[in-house]
């Protein structure tokens, strides 16, 4: 069997999974707080038919060798934590970090996810949750008889109780962040969970320490350029063609071969 139909079929299984993490990025240009992804790339083993500084004579040594690619494959999808872009809200309960960091987040297990997503809200019981229902870390709760909610850039968070000037503080919202953020792992709702590669979770005050600080009545939005996903998918396109295009030179060169037989 000739190689390179073997080649070009690790070419399309590669640029199939391309095209499927920059339609997932696309399909998440609106979402609030979604970080894109890339695909990552690696070439296949070598056929060594002859090994490069190997001996060509007595006296002389191979500056090239001679070597035949396997193909390519996807090896990784790498998240991008780059800033989004602002979008300012009238909703007291929207926050954005601005910089490093994320929200912490309590799962229904007790496990503690992490979001860039600031859309929260209060429940039934004047808990601070997010748009699932799942409180934010610390827990904090707003009185029934609050009339305004107002949190700092460094996260303290403090209301207003009824028509009076007196303010009552809340409690203080960290910011958690991680030595290789492309490291977590997504599990959806926009949500994060700390994993090995990521490192342990370091949480600090906003705006201090290298943390990013906290925005009220803002939220940072996708950071997905769609105009770059689509020449991105129009480059997967065309590799992806290629490819094609030489299962269909090899089959066309085996028919001729079987033909002459």
């Amino acid at each position: 069997m000739i190689p390179a139909l073997w080649i070009s079929k690790t070419g399309l299984d590669a640029q199939q999974t391309n095209i499927s993490v920059t339609s997932n990025n696309l399909a998440n240009a609106s979402t609030v707080g979604f970080k894109k992804s890339r695909a990552i790339f690696e070439d296949l083993l070598y056929q060594k038919i002859n090994q490069p500084g190997g001996r060509s004579s007595a006296d002389g040594y191979l500056p090239e060798g001679l070597m035949i690619g396997a193909g390519a494959k996807v090896v990784a999808t790498q998240k991008q934590f780059g800033q989004g872009d602002v979008e300012t809200t009238d909703n007291s309960f929207d926050l954005m970090i601005q910089g490093r960091g994320f929200f912490e987040i309590q799962l229904p297990d007790g496990t503690t996810a992490y979001t860039r997503n600031g859309q929260f809200t209060k429940n039934e019981e004047g808990t601070i949750v997010n748009s699932d229902g799942f409180p934010l870390l610390p827990q904090m709760q707003v009185p029934e008889n609050a009339t305004s909610l107002t949190v700092g850039r460094d996260g303290q968070v403090s209301v207003a109780i009824g028509n009076s000037s007196v303010s009552q503080d809340l409690g203080q919202i960290t910011v958690t962040d991680f030595i290789n953020p492309s490291g977590l792992e997504p599990i959806g709702d926009n949500l994060f969970l700390e994993t090995t590669a990521s490192g342990a979770p370091q949480q600090g005050i906003g705006g201090q320490d290298g943390m990013g600080s906290i925005r009220q009545s803002m939220l940072e939005t996708s950071n997905v350029k769609v105009t770059e996903e689509l020449v991105n998918l129009i480059t997967a396109q065309r590799v992806y063609e290629m490819n094609s295009k030489v299962l269909t030179t090899v089959d066309n060169m085996m028919g001729s071969l079987i033909q002459s037989v």
